[in-house]
Parts: structure tokens; C-alpha cells; sequence
């Protein structure tokens, strides 16, 4: 273990906890174990406990999710400057948008030595409306100047931004995303277990399941997967559609489980909301859905792929990623849902082929997502900036 790990401090800065248990956990242990010193800031919430029996201390911070909500924002930034002054991070790593904005500024304003950002998607794209651009670009312009280094889950977003002069191409790095290989494995969920998962799920025998794994928000793309799940219900009667995931009232696209009221299929529709058992949940799918209308990295898809499920996703930046079209499962095109309905039920009408499609999607998860791999990608920058920035 190289001797200036041990005392380097390092902070992840986010705007909810399940981000840090989530999204970065695995991280954050992979960090400790290489003799850095963490610390995360986020909004208080039921999993801070948690990342904190794990040694990581999480300093409490309300950082709101909505775009506009300036007094709010405003104190957030100065709790942030008042903690950053108190610790002397040697580095701080922000993420998801409204965290990333506030955390890079009180960074650069308390003259942190190293300063990280991951892009985990952009909210602007090629296609996306002027005003979108008129709010976002501005912001992640701000972010590349105080930024040393920006992580990206995608390539597009990496060519996107320096083609537009947003990020020097010297300042953004393609970093992908990866799964725990270990916790997804197939080969620990026997037969008999999934079965009695099933049965625990009140899931008939014989039934047929879609799944989804997404915050409960029309951005990924639900209307379209409701309209198109009543029509795979046509053809296959007995097909159930499996909903985990929170729901996330504070968004302003928030969605409410009684819409499925309206497309004739809410007796054949489970929501479980947040669960922590979500390998035990893949392994119950038949086919795995991601119907989103913008995703930085399908992580969920990569999840699913890691437990030979096939998938069905939009053919948008990001799940083109994960998702290699006709070999691990279908791209469809966003809020289609004809194409949808389409391609799950022909994974849920071909058994064998659907068969083929996990397999495939397993392998390709251990060739390119395995987040130990991306880790140690991250801790080699880590070290990399250290050396430029904070002299021995």
C-alpha cells in the first residue's frame, strides 16, 4: 500500500443518501481499504447509519433535488465552506447535479487541493431543448473551470463536452461504471430458491415477469412501459410487471403507482418500492426493462445483464452502452411503446433465444463492468493528482 494513501483525505458529495448507499458504497469501502481517509456529505436520511457502521462519517447537509430553490441553495453552500474549512480535504468528489454545482464551488472557495467531479449523465443532450441548454450548459461550464478532473459513465457525454468546448479534453476522463460481480452471480440462486422468492412476491407459477429497477419517475420512461405492458398482457396473459424502486415525491416529475390505474393492467403490476434484495429480485425476471428517456449508465441494466437476464432498453446515450442490440437483448427507440411491447414479447415468447441473451449479457459484464476494475481506474487518478497537486 503506497505510503501517501494512508493520509489523504478524501470527501463524496452528494444530494440524498441513497446515492452514497447505492451508487457509492462500494467505492467508498474500495477507498478505505487503500488507506485513504473518507468522508461523504449528504441530506440526512435512513441510510446513514449504515455508511457510517461501514467507517464512513457522512456530515449532514440539506442539499435539495429541485433546480430552483435559491435560499435553500444558498445555505446548503455556506454548510458546505464552513465543513470544507474545518477538515482540509486533500480531495473532494462530487456527484449527481445540484451536489456537484454547490460542492465545486465551496471546494474551489476553500481552496481544496484536488477537486473531482463524475458525470453521471448529462440533463443536456444534441436533441434536448434550448432551454434545457440554457440552464444546464451554462452550469457544467462553471463546473469544468473549477474542476481538476471530470469522471464520465459514458463516452458520449465525454465527446459531447469537448466538442462543444465545455470540458478541455485534458480535464475529462472516460471512467464507465461497473458492477459487483460477486453479490450478482447466478450460480447462487438455485431453482428451489426462486421459486420460493417468487412464491414470497405472491407470483403465480408459470407467470411470466418483467421487471424494472428505477426511481419511480416518469423520466424512466413508465407511461410508455404501462401502454406497452398492455399489450404484451394480449399475448401473454400471464405476464406480471415487477416495479423496485423508490418513489421520489421531492421531483418534479414524480410518479404516482395509481397511474397504472389507467392502462387496465393494475392487477397484474407489483410495486415493491425500495428494497436491498434486488439480486434476489433479478433472479425472479424473465426479461429486465429500461424504458428511459435519458440515462447517464444503465447501472441497473449491468445489473441484470450480471444475473443472465435479458434486457429491453432505450436506444438512447447510455444504454446503448450496456446494451449490445440483439446480442444481450433489444434497443428500442424512447417512448415507443409499440417497439417495446414488441421486443419483450418476443423475449417472453422465446425462451431459448432469451436464454442466449443473459448468458451473453453475463459475459460481457465480466469482459468490460466489473467495478472492481473501475475502482482501481479511479484511485490511479486519485493518486495521479496528488502527485501533481499537493506537494510532499
Amino acid at each position: 500500500m503506497a505510503k501517501e494513501a494512508k493520509r489523504v483525505k478524501t470527501c463524496q458529495v452528494v444530494s440524498v443518501d441513497i446515492s452514497l448507499k447505492f451508487l457509492l458504497l462500494g467505492f467508498m469501502k474500495y477507498l478505505l481499504q487503500e488507506g485513504f481517509l473518507v468522508q461523504a456529505v449528504s441530506s440526512k436520511g435512513k441510510w446513514i447509519p449504515e455508511i457510517e457502521a461501514a467507517g464512513v462519517s457522512v456530515h449532514q447537509a440539506t442539499i435539495t433535488r429541485r433546480l430552483f430553490t435559491p435560499v435553500a441553495d444558498l445555505i446548503a453552500l455556506v454548510n458546505l465552506i464552513l465543513f470544507f474549512q474545518r477538515e482540509r480535504f486533500d480531495i473532494v468528489h462530487t456527484h449527481t447535479p445540484k451536489a456537484s454545482f454547490l460542492g465545486q464551488i465551496a471546494a474551489f472557495l476553500t481552496r481544496v487541493p484536488v477537486r473531482v467531479t463524475t458525470i453521471h449523465g448529462l440533463y443536456f443532450q444534441r436533441g434536448s431543448s434550448w432551454q434545457k441548454k440554457m440552464i444546464f450548459i451554462p452550469i457544467e461550464y462553471i463546473k469544468a473551470r473549477i474542476v481538476h478532473r471530470a469522471f464520465s459513465v459514458n463516452t458520449e457525454d465525454v465527446e459531447y463536452l469537448i466538442e462543444k468546448g465545455i470540458y478541455p479534453s485534458e480535464k475529462i476522463v472516460y471512467m464507465g461504471g461497473g458492477v459487483d460481480l460477486r453479490k450478482l452471480d447466478p450460480a447462487k440462486f438455485s431453482r428451489g430458491f426462486v421459486e420460493r422468492k417468487r412464491q414470497s412476491l405472491k407470483i403465480k407459477p408459470g407467470a411470466k415477469v418483467v421487471g424494472i429497477v428505477a426511481r419511480l419517475v416518469k423520466e424512466k420512461g413508465f407511461l410508455p412501459l404501462f401502454e406497452a405492458f398492455a399489450e404484451v398482457k394480449k399475448q401473454v396473459p400471464e405476464a406480471i410487471l415487477l416495479v423496485v424502486g423508490p418513489e421520489e415525491p421531492g421531483k418534479e416529475d414524480a410518479l404516482d403507482p395509481k397511474e397504472v390505474s389507467r392502462y387496465g393492467i393494475a392487477k397484474s403490476v407489483i410495486f415493491l418500492g425500495e428494497r436491498t434484495d434486488v439480486e434476489e429480485l433479478y433472479a425472479v425476471m424473465d426479461v429486465f426493462v429500461l424504458p428511459s428517456f435519458r440515462e447517464g449508465l444503465g447501472l441497473s441494466i449491468l445489473e441484470a445483464s450480471a444475473m443472465e437476464v435479458p434486457v429491453v432498453a432505450s436506444d438512447i446515450r447510455g444504454c446503448k452502452e450496456v446494451v449490445e442490440n440483439g446480442v444481450t437483448g433489444f434497443l428500442v427507440p424512447s417512448n415507443n411503446p409499440e417497439r417495446l411491447a414488441e421486443a419483450l414479447i418476443r423475449i417472453l415468447k422465446n425462451p431459448q433465444e432469451a436464454k442466449k441473451m443473459g448468458e451473453a449479457g453475463r459475459r460481457r459484464v465480466e469482459r468490460e463492468f466489473n467495478e472492481e476494475v473501475v475502482f482501481a481506474k479511479m484511485v490511479k487518478q486519485y493518486r495521479g493528482l496528488i502527485q501533481e497537486r499537493i506537494k510532499k
